[in-house]
């Protein structure tokens, strides 16, 4: 096949979600030839609790995303957590500096983020096929891989250097590479539901509730514009609720009243609700296989303590992107050793202390113990919040390479004299 033929390309992306076009991003940043496919055609939605952390954001702002690309985009900075002894601390994030206003977290629906997402990409570049599935491998040769999908067109069969799987939990990329996980599913498993008419205080703050049955999982209310927000909670799997038992919690749940509350008695149930599995088990689960590296939830890059993982998936496209620019001249195993470093680097020590940090949040008496101490001063209020918000890693303590004299001091991302935070 001739390089410059339509279905030749250095890398073939497959998936174009966050993780997927991070990665199709700092590729062609570089030079690099990039085609992404998707089966899906945008927008379409994610079931996510559509939150962005400090870190998701400062990776969005280096790719040059821009916010208000996404309609209901809302900027967050007073957070408030709910003990389960029923003790409620208010939190807020810093969001001025000189003048300058930065986003340490936001709320963005996925069916918003997403599309937006795939027309940035288009704009710097990058191709993308929507509607057009990975089916297998169709030949593998020593200096690269072609690989079949359902397309009826010039893209049947696409030749590549190099695949990104992008494409989820149940990657059939990793399927094709040996490298599937037979019968896994998941840590963690959500539930979330859009509610209208929002009249009390969730109408602008975020809230998390620990309530003790719920542990170490929570509940959470994320605000939108226009008096919305997504409201969900998610279970670890072989707590005291298994996953058959959301969806009769859920009514229950809504009707505490403490969430009640803070929604305000108005409050309309959007739509129908929906579950998903998160995959949370980076440090256990096969990294690459021959010319494919995985990201996103193909690599169960989500936070084990939080189930958070749009940040996760950012991070891992620009590592895979970083990882084949640096190092293809000097071959696939370069690369795929290039990438696995800088994995093991950037997620494992982090990883294993949200383990830990997990195992302590199954504890209601440690869990009361933990809030307690966050909310005791104006300097644990002000430092936790902020590491909650994965404004420094999570085991920067255990990982001195990443200490630095501006620890918890930043700013946020997408810096304006002008940016309202409230939306």
């Amino acid at each position: 096949m001739k390089p410059n033929s339509q279905n030749y390309c250095d890398v073939l992306i497959v998936g174009a979600g966050p993780a997927g076009i991070a990665a199709a991003l700092t590729l062609v940043a570089s030079g690099q030839n990039v085609l992404v496919i998707d089966k899906a055609v945008f927008p379409r939605d994610k079931c996510c609790g559509d939150g962005l952390t400090t870190g998701a954001l400062r990776i969005l702002e280096m790719l040059g995303f821009d916010p208000t690309t996404v309609a209901n985009w809302k900027v967050c900075s007073d957070v408030w957590l709910r003990s389960p002894s029923g003790r409620e601390i208010q939190l807020e994030l810093p969001n001025s500096r000189e003048n300058k206003t930065t986003q340490f977290a936001a709320i963005a629906p996925r069916i918003e983020l997403d599309n937006a997402l795939v027309q940035h990409a288009r704009a710097r570049g990058v191709k993308i096929i929507e509607g057009c599935a990975f089916t297998s491998v169709a030949r593998q040769t020593t200096d690269d891989i072609t690989v079949a999908t359902d397309s009826q067109d010039v893209y049947k069969e696409i030749n590549a250097k190099y695949i990104i799987a992008a494409d989820g939990m149940w990657s059939p990329v990793r399927k094709a590479f040996g490298a599937s996980q037979s019968g896994y599913l998941g840590e963690w498993h959500a539930f979330r539901q859009y509610v209208s008419n929002v009249t009390g205080p969730a109408r602008e703050s975020l809230y998390v509730w620990f309530d003790a049955d719920l542990l170490p999982g929570y509940a959470w209310s994320f605000p939108l514009p226009d008096g919305r927000a997504n409201i969900g909670f998610g279970i670890l799997r072989g707590s005291k609720y298994s996953v058959q038992d959301m969806k009769s919690l859920w009514p229950e749940l809504l009707a505490r009243p403490h969430i009640r509350q803070a929604l305000g008695q108005d409050a309309t149930l959007e739509g129908r609700h929906t579950a998903w599995p998160i995959p949370a088990r980076v440090t256990d689960t096969k990294l690459s296989s021959g010319r494919a590296l995985f990201i996103g939830d193909a690599v169960c890059a989500a936070d084990t303590m939080t189930g958070e993982g749009i940040g996760q998936a950012l991070l891992t496209g620009v590592l895979a992107g970083e990882a084949i620019i640096g190092a293809h001249k000097q071959g696939v195993n370069a690369v795929r050793k290039t990438y696995e470093s800088k994995m093991r680097r950037e997620f494992f020590a982090d990883h294993r202390m949200s383990h830990i940090l997990g195992r302590v949040l199954q504890n209601p008496f440690l869990t009361r113990g933990v809030l307690r101490i966050a909310g005791s001063t104006d300097w644990t209020r002000r430092n936790f919040v902020r590491w909650m918000f994965e404004d420094e890693p999570r085991a920067a303590v255990l990982t001195p390479r990443r200490w630095h004299r501006k620890f918890l001091k930043r700013d946020g991302a997408f810096e304006t004299s002008n940016l309202s935070t409230s939306n």
